[in-house]
Order: structure tokens, then C-alpha cells, then sequence
């Protein structure tokens, strides 16, 4: 470990951050999982990590997450907009309340214009601002919009193709860039990219790809309690778990994402703080329907839910996760009663695979699509590799195609039958599953099918469609959370994934960051946090 770090040292003396000590200057250095920055324009790439660093860092959306409690899951809080609701005579329109005064880095006003044309810039492929590559990160996301009009210069009204119970969940990843700092740039996002404009707590300053990016505080922010308390923060994409560590060992960062587990001993021992907290997010294998796929047979995919060792897969990661039971966790309400139940039972796994006609001796073969890092994706080698091992002891023989980061993610949307997807028949993409949306909307309902939404191996179950359908038009928590439920027990009880694990979000920081709340989210705050000096 300690052997990487005068090559780090290198590195970061050219990019001229290293130069003093860590607290010098309030500036907060961060190793990100990513392997280069994510998109800064307003809808970040990079999957969640990207809507964490560039995201609700630079931007903000109507509808924000309070990420300022550790002992409670994150909850719905205004954003810019201040208060919605539905419209008493049509429930498939939602008005928005915009919050007044607020304004945009390069000083114009943020208003009921600017939230139509941003919507027109990742909903509208024929309007001047359309940026396909913003589109693609998140037009899934809200799939339902119809129409998003002004009321009048604080108020905006959404409208549905049905009545969708989730648009608040939906637009809490939705950012609003500046359509004057776009204009003024020659309506060029490239250049944006370089010089964005959003109304978030910090603003991007420097920008060099796949090296830094350099945040400081918007001084200006409307909300006064999260001007943040750093005068810098500093992104890096440093995608290898070890060289993660060694940089923070060495101190060349001041907080790591995901540091190696063999090493939190060592790190501990060193001074530093490991934080990790339970939060909606999961780790599957996402299985293809496709003809030919192995797949297709439940008892090959009950085979292989019963076949990961998931405590000694816990071992292997220093204790930083939880087994997995479905694609929420089983304390939550929309868990349900399956009654297939997803444990470590080999001798079960193998008796499925023999009535398939498989074993150890003549196993099935598939292809998994995976990377070598990135977003959510924990330690995505090591933990395929224990996999692999487990499922070979009883007759399936994983082959892997490891594609970077961000090709895999594009991917996903891209589907099983895309040529992109080089033979795959699942996909080991991790997410966040805060709400029904990005927890199974865009998974499970066949109009989620590529290019439409993340459905990517094309699954297809017109009961799990009608379910889905009845819970969005549902605005009583307690009858969409029981909706809910019986879905869930559905793709349990048919295998639909292979559920591996739950991320506890680790992290390791240097003994001289103060004021972090891990919240039970996939996005945390960073305005609260400082250095010692």
C-alpha cells in the first residue's frame, strides 16, 4: 500500500493540490469511486456518485433531500420550490410553488422560465437546448410527464399522462442549469460543462477532466443555514480501492469513498474514521429474458439466489454490507411475506440444477456484465469473483465481460439485445431504491424496455404491469405501500434477480474532518463539513 503513494505523490504535485497540509486553507479533498468527473451541466453521468458530487453540490432540484440526520432514513424537503400538490380537479396535474428571490451562479433569476426551458432541455429533443447526453441520465427518471407549463412567474404546473402519486420522488433528480449562462456561452454544453450555473451551495470553479474538480462556497445561497463551511472542496477520480486508501494513508486526501476492507484495520489504526450507515440501496445481478437466456428457467435462477454465501461475502467486505433477501430490505413495508426464501442452501441449489440437467460437472454458462469500479458498485472484482466461486460449486459458470464504469451504466439503458451488451445475460448494476420509481418502476414494467427506461433484460409480466400501474395512481401511503408489497413478493417468489447485497455507503475519513452526518441516503451533505486546523 505504502508503496503506491510516491507515484500519488506525483500525481497530485502536478495537479498542485498537495503542495500543504491537509487543513490548509479549509480545503476538503475527496477520492471518488469514479474513474473521471461527472457531467457538470445538471444531470450528472456516473450514476448516484455523480448526483452526490455534482449534483446537489452545484445544483438543486424542486424537491431536495434532507440529509441532515444520521438515525433516520433521508427524507422529502423543499428545494426550489417551496410546497406542491394536485390539482383539486385533476389528479393527473400537479402544481409547484417556486421559492422567490433565488438566483442562479452567474446572477440571473431562477424562475417559472427557467424550470420550463430545463425541462425542454431533457424532455424536448427539438428545443435549441435539447442535450442528448443529460437526457439519457435522466428522462427514465420522471417517464410519465406530459407537460410542464408556467402559471405565472413563481408557479409551474406539471402534468401526467396518468395520475402519478411519485412526481415528487421523480423530481428530486431533476437540476436546473442557467438558460442565461448557456446563452452567454454561445448555447454550447461543452462549454457550459466548464463554466456551469446552478443555483446549488457550491459552485464549480475548476474543471479538468478525469483529474479534479474544484468547488467553492456560493456565498450567495438561499439557504443560509448550508453555506458550506469549507473554502474548498476537491473531487478526484481514483476508481482503485487501494489506491484509494494509500492516498488517504499517505495524506494526499482527506476522505475516501468505499476504502479497500482488508485495510480498515489499518486505517482505524492510523486515526482514521470509517462511517457507514444502513440506506436504501441495493446490489443485484439484473437477469435477461431474452430467448436463449438461461435465465429464462426459475429453477436455474432460485439456484443461483441459493447458492451466494452472503455472510462469508460480509466477511470478505470487512463486515460492510448486508445480505440481501430481495431488492428492498426485509424490515421495510414494501417487503411483503415471499415465500421463496433467499438464504445460502448449496445442497437446495444443486438439487434445482439437477432437475434442470446441470451440475457441477456439466454446468450452465453464463455471461455477466461488470465493472472494475464506480458508483455504488462497492468492490464489484472481488465480490464477482466470490460469487462466481460459489455458483460454480453447484453447476453455473459465471463468464465476465468488465466494462469502466460509466460504458456499463450507458449500457443499461441500452438493454440485453443491444450489441453493446457483447452476449451478456445480466447486469451487476447497483441503486439506490428510495422510492417505487427507481426501486421497480423503471426495472419491472414492460414500458420500461429499452430506450425507454432501465428494464434491460427485457422482462416482461403483465401482473407485475397492473400492480405497478394501480400503486403509482395510489396517493394513500398505506394502500401504495401494501401495492407495493405484493409486487415485491412477486419478483421474490419468481427469482427475478439474483439478490446479492445491501451497500452500508463505508467511508474513511481523516481524523480532521468535522461535522459529517452520514445520512441513510445515497447523497450526503457536504455543507456542514470543516478541517481542523
Amino acid at each position: 500500500m505504502r508503496r503506491l503513494a510516491p507515484a500519488l505523490a506525483g500525481l497530485f504535485l502536478a495537479l498542485g493540490i498537495v503542495a500543504q497540509p491537509a487543513w490548509a486553507g479549509g480545503t476538503l479533498r475527496i477520492a471518488m469511486t469514479a474513474s473521471d468527473i461527472p457531467l457538470t451541466t445538471g444531470q450528472p453521468d456516473n450514476g448516484a456518485e455523480g448526483y452526490r458530487f455534482t449534483g446537489y453540490t452545484i445544483y438543486d432540484a424542486l424537491v431536495n433531500w434532507d440529509l441532515s440526520k444520521a438515525d433516520q432514513p433521508a427524507s422529502l424537503t423543499p428545494g426550489l420550490a417551496t410546497s406542491w400538490s394536485i390539482d383539486p380537479k385533476d389528479n393527473t396535474r400537479w402544481i409547484f410553488n417556486l421559492r422567490k428571490g433565488v438566483t442562479f451562479h452567474d446572477g440571473s433569476a431562477f424562475n417559472a422560465d427557467a424550470v420550463v426551458w430545463n425541462f425542454e432541455k431533457v424532455l424536448n429533443d427539438q428545443s435549441p437546448q435539447f442535450d442528448a447526453k443529460q437526457s439519457g441520465n435522466v428522462r427514465g427518471r420522471f417517464p410519465g410527464i406530459k407537460e410542464v407549463k408556467k402559471i405565472d412567474e413563481n408557479t409551474v404546473s406539471i402534468s401526467t399522462k396518468a395520475p402519478d402519486a411519485w412526481m415528487p420522488y421523480e423530481l428530486a433528480w431533476m437540476f436546473f442549469s442557467s438558460p442565461t449562462q448557456w446563452e452567454k456561452l454561445g448555447k454550447s454544453w461543452d462549454k457550459f460543462a466548464m463554466q456551469p450555473s446552478g443555483t446549488g451551495p457550491f459552485k464549480l470553479t475548476k474543471l479538468v477532466p478525469r483529474e479534479l474538480a474544484q468547488l467553492e462556497p456560493n456565498t450567495a445561497y438561499w439557504d443560509k443555514n448550508r453555506i458550506p463551511k469549507t473554502d474548498k472542496v476537491i473531487l478526484m477520480p481514483i476508481p482503485d480501492p487501494n489506491t484509494r486508501t494509500a492516498a488517504l494513508l499517505s495524506g494526499q486526501v482527506d476522505w475516501i469513498e468505499a476504502p479497500a476492507p482488508d485495510m480498515i484495520p489499518n486505517l482505524k489504526a492510523q486515526g482514521m474514521q470509517i462511517t457507514s450507515n444502513v440506506y436504501p440501496h441495493t446490489w443485484p445481478y439484473q437477469f435477461s429474458f431474452l430467448e436463449g437466456s438461461p435465465w429464462n428457467d426459475i429453477r436455474i435462477r432460485k439456484a443461483a439466489n441459493l447458492a451466494v454465501d452472503r455472510e462469508g461475502l460480509k466477511q470478505l467486505l470487512g463486515g460492510m454490507m448486508v445480505g440481501a433477501e430481495g431488492m428492498v430490505t426485509a424490515d421495510h413495508p414494501w417487503f411483503g411475506h415471499p415465500t421463496f426464501k433467499v438464504k445460502y442452501d448449496p445442497a437446495e441449489a444443486k438439487r434445482l440444477l439437477k432437475e434442470a440437467g446441470y451440475s457441477k460437472d456439466h454446468p450452465i454458462k453464463a455471461k455477466i456484465l461488470i465493472s472494475a469500479s464506480g458508483s455504488g458498485q462497492m468492490l464489484p472484482l472481488a465480490m464477482n469473483e466470490f460469487i462466481q466461486q460459489n455458483l460454480a460449486e453447484v453447476g453455473i459458470a459465471l463468464e465476465f465481460e468488465v466494462l469502466e464504469w460509466q460504458t456499463l451504466y450507458a449500457n443499461w439503458r441500452q438493454g440485453a439485445k443491444d450489441p453493446a451488451s457483447r452476449g451478456g445475460t445480466a447486469t451487476n448494476v447497483s441503486f439506490a431504491w428510495q422510492d417505487p420509481m427507481v426501486a421497480f418502476y423503471r426495472f419491472i414494467h414492460t414500458s420500461m424496455i429499452p430506450p425507454n427506461g432501465f428494464n434491460w433484460g427485457w422482462y416482461k409480466d403483465p401482473e407485475s404491469d397492473a400492480l405497478l400501474d394501480q400503486a403509482r395512481a395510489t396517493f394513500d401511503p398505506a394502500k401504495q405501500d401494501a401495492l407495493l408489497a405484493k409486487l415485491h413478493e412477486r419478483q421474490v417468489d419468481n427469482a427475478t434477480w439474483l439478490f446479492i447485497a445491501h451497500d452500508v455507503g463505508p467511508r474513511a475519513l481523516s481524523p480532521k474532518v468535522k461535522g459529517f452526518v452520514q445520512a441513510r441516503s445515497w447523497f450526503q451533505d457536504l455543507t456542514p463539513v470543516s478541517l481542523d486546523k
